[in-house]
């Protein structure tokens, strides 16, 4: 495996941990409070290396959450589009807000992505989802300094560029 592969790889681990984080079974009250995993880790690497993980990896990893949530083809694809697309045309300032900072726009990215899915749903008829809907933008603001941090470190020490 050539230097070049392996980074990619840690890129594709760190989406495949997201995922995997995503689908694992849950308590019946904890379901709805599961953070956007892939989403946070697709804001991270959207902001660390723009260059690399774009609109088009937001779309391949929204199909792949489509894919295996088994919802309509496309209701995530879009969403994490968007956030990648927003995340790419501002990483240049909020790079360089502190941690803080950077969680209150986060959390406005994972609320973004929580409208888009609300707009599906009802283009579907399906009813209302329950107040705890809006939780993980909450509780992901909440996670991002230590995602990133963990992330950052993760990218640093296998030298991802």
């Amino acid at each position: 495996m050539t230097i070049s592969s392996r980074r990619g790889g840690i890129i594709l681990l760190s989406f495949l941990i997201a995922l995997l984080l995503t689908i694992m079974p849950l308590p019946e009250w904890a379901r709805l409070l599961r953070p956007q995993w892939y989403t946070l880790v697709l804001i991270y690497w959207t902001l660390a290396l723009p260059q690399k993980v774009n609109v088009g990896v937001g779309w391949l990893a929204g199909i792949t959450v489509d894919v295996m949530a088994g919802t309509l083809l496309g209701q995530h694809a879009l969403p994490l589009a968007l956030i990648a697309y927003i995340t790419y045309e501002t990483h240049q300032r909020v790079r360089l807000f502190p941690l803080w900072q950077q969680s209150l726009i986060v959390m406005a990215l994972l609320l973004i992505e929580k409208l888009l899915s609300i707009w599906v749903m009802g283009a579907l008829s399906l009813p209302a989802p329950p107040l705890s809907f809006w939780a993980p933008p909450l509780i992901g603001m909440l996670l991002w300094p230590w995602i990133y941090i963990i992330l950052r470190d993760i990218r640093r020490r296998f030298h991802v560029h």
